[in-house]
């Protein structure tokens, strides 16, 4: 593992930096940035999310209390939120970016979620599949917006 992140194994020392950045996307696209907020001491959980145009116009945000979760629920959670409301808004071309790289492969494989989110998973991927659709990963120091707006939802 530390190989992956350029990180020497005898000095501890970063090999090369890792380039962190929000990007553009491209000229009729809309990308989502989602994250989750966990307590592992209390069981509570949020997720929030940003839309943003090809401009970096803002197009919307949500932050969702979601109680006793688990930090993997609000993460798929944060994601299925964030595709139903492209749906209400009638999205054709969605970027979904997000720091869970679980989330990412089980978006690629096809893979089951928790029970209790299936039948909305299901939809979502549905929903996926009719239009543009892209899904990356992105690490937490470049999903800051939608790290604040996750934190948020303890607030709200």
């Amino acid at each position: 593992m530390l190989k992956f992140f350029c990180i020497n194994i005898r000095t501890g020392k970063i090999l090369r930096p890792l380039p962190v950045r929000w990007d553009f996307p491209s000229s009729g696209w809309v990308k989502i940035n989602t994250d989750r907020a966990a307590t592992g001491y209390l069981g509570l959980a949020t997720c929030g999310g940003i839309f943003r145009g090809s401009m970096r116009e803002f197009i919307g945000a949500f932050s969702v209390f979601l109680e006793v979760q688990t930090a993997l629920v609000a993460e798929f959670y944060g994601v299925i939120h964030a595709m139903e409301e492209a749906q209400k808004m009638r999205l054709t071309n969605v970027w979904l970016e997000c720091d869970s790289a679980l989330v990412c492969v089980v978006f690629t494989v096809r893979t089951n979620v928790p029970w209790m989110l299936r039948n909305r998973w299901n939809a979502c991927l549905n929903y996926c599949e009719k239009i543009r659709f892209t899904v990356t990963h992105i690490f937490h120091e470049g999903n800051a917006y939608a790290d604040k707006l996750a934190n948020l939802g303890f607030f709200s």
